[in-house]
């Protein structure tokens, strides 16, 4: 990926185009795509940009974070293109709007003309000295049509829209599916909810149903839906009768199996999702960790949203703490108390959601996994001398790389002869890889003996 710095990108600009067209779509999903050229975090820019403009309807919202998340999952196939027509690289803002810009006419292309028009009216809002430079190279993408497909197929890192270290880790762990995790690296992610189990969920699926929301129930109890929609427009999420949670990530909380009474450490709690639905399965004594203090407030957010912080009106309570620490340092939160379960819920590559965070693919490098696998050993290490024995632990990535799941596993039990690998469904792990249904996760359950 072509890194420019920030004094290469202009100043936010109050635009005049209208809300709700095209050409305001292709500026605002440049902005964000600009950051991610500079190095910058896709999931925080779109958060600021959105507190900015408060007057951004659902639609408006949608269609600028679709066209920004859509060009970074297509990014190999744009950044073949540009590496054609661009002899000096631009401004990374005027680079990034026509990143976007190719995605839509690749997207459109009965909308061709509109689109280039679009374009070079966004280019004029922001930088108006390279409305020139914006329409030529358009005109030309499409004066050049026949050689696109060339230039889209001509590297792996354009066909199959990924890293070409990435593309290789991915085929050397799972030979025969490869191409497959590739291509859901590349797709829309799917929506599944939770149902609160401390609320009446029948009553939630009739309010669903009542909104012609449909929706499959998973092997799980997952539910999900059919097409995506805003949070905003979810019945009962407000009030907390449900949650969004990927139908993969709500394994953790069913594997884990948390019983009655016992005491449970959740060591990588943000944003809490996993957290909650261990409340919400059993009546248990509950630590959540997380190092970063933007994102403990978050795990408060929703388990206040959820009810889930104090006792419920049937008398079962619910005892939880939430702390900011790092979950390796014992000394600074551990009372010496052992726990019965802990999910280990660990920091990793996201190489499973890669298609939820598709600036990660870009912004990553293949040294970045071997620092993962190290702060998961280290967290391994330090986490495993807080179990009791007889005691459980779930290790959990969202993470499809050998180095940070399999051979992780297999080198902590060099370290600690005391684990035990307990099955789970006739596997010694239970790796999932990302399908329409879920994305990828990895799982493995361990029990510490003596």
């Amino acid at each position: 990926m072509t890194r420019l710095s920030q004094r290469n990108r202009p100043a936010p600009t109050h635009s005049s185009l209208p809300l709700d067209s095209l050409g305001y779509a292709l500026l605002q999903a440049a902005e964000l795509v600009a950051v991610v050229l500079d190095g910058g975090n896709l999931t925080d820019a779109f958060e600021a940009l959105r507190q900015a403009n408060p007057a951004w309807s659902d639609a408006t919202r949608g269609a600028i974070r679709d066209l920004a998340w859509t060009t970074l999952r297509d990014y190999g196939r744009g950044d073949a293109v540009l590496r054609h027509l661009l002899r000096t690289p631009p401004p990374s803002f005027i680079r990034a709007l026509l990143l976007v810009a190719l995605l839509r006419l690749a997207q459109r292309p009965e909308q061709a003309h509109t689109v280039v028009d679009q374009a070079v009216d966004a280019a004029a809002v922001v930088m108006p000295g390279f409305k020139g430079m914006v329409n030529g190279v358009l005109r030309n993408v499409l004066r050049q049509s026949g050689a696109l497909t060339v230039w889209r197929e001509g590297s792996d890192e354009a066909r199959y829209r990924h890293p070409a270290w990435w593309i290789t880790a991915v085929r050397n762990a799972h030979p025969a599916a490869w191409e497959a995790i590739l291509a859901a690296g590349n797709s829309h992610p799917p929506m599944s909810l939770r149902l609160n189990a401390r609320r009446d969920c029948a009553a939630s699926q009739a309010r669903l149903q009542a909104g012609n929301l449909s929706a499959r129930q998973l092997i799980n109890g997952a539910l999900l839906l059919e097409q995506p929609l805003a949070v905003s427009r979810l019945p009962g999420h407000v009030e907390g009768d449900l949650s969004v949670q990927d139908a993969g990530a709500q394994w953790a909380a069913i594997l884990l199996d948390p019983q009655a009474g016992e005491r449970v450490l959740d060591a990588c709690a943000a944003p809490g999702g996993k957290t909650a639905h261990l409340l919400e399965r059993a009546d248990i004594e509950l630590l959540a960790l997380d190092i970063d203090p933007r994102r403990v407030n978050r795990v408060r957010a929703n388990l206040d949203r959820l009810g889930l912080c104090v006792s419920d009106p049937g008398g079962r309570n619910r005892s939880v703490d939430i702390r900011v620490a790092d979950c390796r340092d014992l000394a600074a939160w551990w009372d010496g108390r052992p726990f019965d379960r802990i999910l280990a819920d660990v920091p990793c590559s996201a190489s499973g959601v890669v298609r939820r965070h598709p600036d990660i693919k870009w912004l990553r490098r293949r040294k970045d996994v071997a620092a993962f696998a190290a702060q998961q050993r280290d967290i391994l290490d330090a986490l495993w001398q807080t179990l009791a024995p007889g005691g459980t632990m779930l290790y959990a990535t969202c993470s499809v790389f050998d180095e940070e799941n399999r051979l992780q596993i297999e080198h902590f039990h060099t370290r600690h002869p005391n684990a035990e690998c307990l099955p789970i469904e006739d596997r010694p792990a239970l790796q999932l890889l990302p399908t329409a249904e879920h994305d990828g996760f990895y799982y493995a359950l361990l029990r510490k003996n003596g």
